[in-house]
């Protein structure tokens, strides 16, 4: 998980970007962070895809065949 401070660091440094510009170390500061932070989402996300069940007006499980195979693949290892 991405700390409280490493958000705060992206919000700096991109309403710095915004305002004045960045340092070329500056600049490769924001896009390290960023590549943790979004690495972070796609990890949340595809924690909740696993725990997902889609159900139809009818009552029927129309989860998409790929989110059945992403945890079958999960509950075997």
């Amino acid at each position: 998980m991405i700390s409280k401070d490493k958000l705060k660091r992206i919000n700096e440094l991109a309403h710095k970007a915004k305002n004045e510009g960045l340092t070329d170390a500056e600049a490769e500061e924001r896009q390290t962070l960023r590549q943790e932070y979004l690495k972070n989402v796609r990890s949340s996300f595809k924690n909740q895809l696993k725990t997902m069940t889609v159900i139809d007006p009818e009552g029927n499980d129309v989860t998409p065949k790929k989110v059945r195979e992403m945890q079958s693949n999960e509950k075997k290892h």
